[in-house]
């Protein structure tokens, strides 16, 4: 019988401990701020702004929300974040994706001061994960690296095989691996063999952005696996990148979707917020 990791139960645990710490900080006269920053009004992004505001809300993190309309121009929100950059009483700077289409989301995301980029998406966070130096961590591969080490999983030594490379969850996923002694297999959609690969894995991260594509014949008898996929199928019921109901069967755990791998992502940024006053003391 899999061990089912419950990502609301663990995400829940992370916040109760950040909502201590940040009570702590008060108590010296530390107030931890984030500035989110919206533009135009995704029904999407709306609902992930939200749960970020009520999430500060619980932690007792100040938010600071600007809600800018679609028709804003680059220049403008490129203002807007060099304010928020040169302010002493802002920790963390968000600018909640997908922008829209006459924006450039490398140019925006790349004008975050790195020691604000609470979201870990600034090249200079991403080449300290590269080389081990302290920096801001992808919230989404922070949240799963939490999941294993809190459900009494050892990644030391074990075959972790990450489906998906992009720059926001595979590549990132694949160093934090590497970073807790994990040996390491990246797959993508050009390699050969794939269920080869896949079904040598202790740990089978998928990420790969295909509903359900994640059948028992991938996975190895008594692997862990961590879905970070979320869809809605045919009939608008929520599930991931991995074919749950054949595969959960074959695993020592598995996460489930919802609510195994989602509820992280909010809390590593919550972690983040609260880490990026120690990175700019």
């Amino acid at each position: 019988m899999a061990q089912i990791i419950d990502g609301k139960l663990i995400s829940a645990q992370i916040k109760e401990e950040l909502k201590e710490k940040v009570s702590k900080m008060k108590s010296l006269g530390v107030e931890v701020t984030l500035a989110v920053i919206q533009v135009g009004a995704d029904p999407a992004s709306s609902v992930y702004v939200r749960n970020k505001k009520k999430a500060c809300e619980f932690i007792g993190i100040r938010s600071l929300s600007y809600e800018l309309p679609e028709g804003t121009s680059q220049e403008e929100l490129l203002d807007l974040i060099n304010k928020l950059n040169e302010r002493a009483d802002v920790n963390g700077i968000l600018v909640q994706l997908p922008l829209p289409s006459h924006m450039e989301e490398e140019k925006i995301l790349d004008a975050i001061s790195p020691l604000k980029d609470v979201d870990g998406f600034h090249p200079q966070n991403v080449g300290a994960l590269c080389i081990g130096k302290q920096g801001f961590v992808s919230c989404t591969p922070a949240g799963v690296i939490q999941l294993l080490k809190r459900s009494g999983i050892e990644i030391a030594g074990k075959e972790c095989v990450v489906i998906g490379r992009s720059n926001i969850v595979g590549k990132p996923m694949a160093l934090l691996l590497l970073r807790e002694n994990g040996t390491v297999t990246v797959t993508h959609s050009r390699t050969k063999e794939l269920k080869a690969v896949t079904s040598r894995a202790d740990i089978l991260v998928v990420a790969v952005g295909k509903p359900r594509m994640i059948t028992e014949d991938y996975v190895k008898e008594g692997a862990v696996v961590i879905d970070v996929g979320i869809h809605r199928d045919s009939e608008g019921h929520l599930c991931g990148d991995v074919d749950y109901e054949s595969v959960a069967p074959k695993c020592s755990a598995i996460t489930p979707v919802p609510g195994g791998v989602g509820p992280m992502t909010i809390a590593m940024l919550m972690n983040n917020c609260v880490e990026s006053v120690k990175l700019q003391g």
